[in-house]
């Protein structure tokens, strides 16, 4: 019933995709060579293999912005990613790039993102300064070489974890979809941090400068539209994903605002300590009890050393999963 389904796929890419668009047919494929699907290209086979896996699960237990929200509605990392790849498909489709590998990408972007948020990657950081440091982003590309799959990895194509490793940082993806998902991934927290601080009472939104929204758009719908549409506009039959000066300054700007009115001030320095005495606790107890790892994690000791084994763990987990861990090892509990 399905031979031949994913040459067809591939021959309407090679026929209808831009000419900057990375086709499916080729891709430089995978660390280790496995026998093609019969009925789906290379980059929806990643896809289904990132929503399937155990990381993109736990996405849901861990901060965006607020650290363990009481709300129903707050964005967590899950829905952070569900919201960047909507935006990046939307993208992907009007410049007809391959929005099977813009997709797979979004999916896997935020795999390697810490418990408690940019408060848990400060701390690791922090604690990993002497070490080379940590930063989310390579800590993803971790993910889905070595760490998921029981420590084997997803084995996912060169094209995809290329745009995972690089959705942030100073280096840009090798491909305009990886490009995409940069843009996106930051109108997405842009956006929807704006809609959750205003829902948490911890910002107004008269606050925000008249001449960005007069830019923007005045509502939550109408700043993304403005600037998906611009990113089209700027970016159609063009080697490289950009946005026009003006909506591109008037993003910038917001940023800024953002950092100044809103993500320094979420920042609690006593919220940042607890976070911190946390992490470095459970850092410190598994580097002296390495024999505690799950098994995938020490397998990982013999290849990249105990501190790595012990820094992939605790990135690993869950807000709630880091905090049962912590009360386990050093909150003391009546015995019966």
């Amino acid at each position: 019933m399905f031979i031949g389904l994913r040459e067809q796929q591939e021959e309407l890419e090679n026929r209808y995709l831009s000419e900057y668009a990375m086709k499916s047919s080729e891709s430089r494929g995978r660390d280790k060579e496995i026998a093609p699907c019969k009925y789906r290209t290379v980059f929806q086979r990643d896809r289904d293999r990132i929503l399937h896996s155990d990381s993109f699960r736990r996405l849901k237990y861990k901060t965006q912005m607020f650290l363990s929200p009481s709300g129903d509605h707050f964005r967590t990392r899950l829905t952070h990613a569900m919201e960047v790849s909507q935006i990046a498909r939307t993208i992907s489709r009007a410049l007809a790039l391959n929005e099977d590998l813009t997709e797979a990408i979004a999916l896997g972007h935020d795999l390697g993102h810490t418990p408690f948020g940019h408060s848990g990657e400060r701390a690791l950081d922090h604690i990993l300064a002497d070490f080379g440091g940590f930063r989310h982003y390579e800590q993803s590309g971790r993910v889905v070489r070595y760490l998921e799959n029981h420590g084997t990895g997803l084995n996912l194509t060169y094209e995809v974890v290329d745009g995972i490793e690089h959705h942030t940082g100073k280096v840009l993806p090798s491909t305009l979809e990886g490009q995409v998902v940069r843009y996106s991934d930051r109108i997405a927290y842009l956006n929807h941090d704006i809609q959750d601080a205003i829902g948490a009472g911890i910002l107004d939104e008269s606050q925000i400068p008249k001449e960005l929204l007069e830019i923007l758009g005045h509502k939550h719908g109408e700043r993304i539209d403005t600037m998906i549409a611009d990113c089209i506009t700027a970016s159609m039959n063009q080697p490289m994903i950009s946005l026009s000066v003006e909506i591109g300054d008037a993003m910038n700007s917001l940023r800024s605002f953002m950092f100044a009115n809103v993500y320094n001030k979420t920042s609690d320095k006593e919220m940042d300590r607890r976070v911190e005495h946390v992490i470095a606790s459970l850092f410190r107890f598994y580097s002296a009890h390495v024999e505690l790892l799950p098994p995938s994690y020490l397998q990982q000791v013999e290849v990249f050393g105990e501190k790595q084994a012990v820094t992939d763990y605790i990135a690993g987990m869950t807000d709630r999963y880091a905090i049962s861990q912590f009360e386990k090892y050093f909150v003391p509990s009546p015995r019966n």
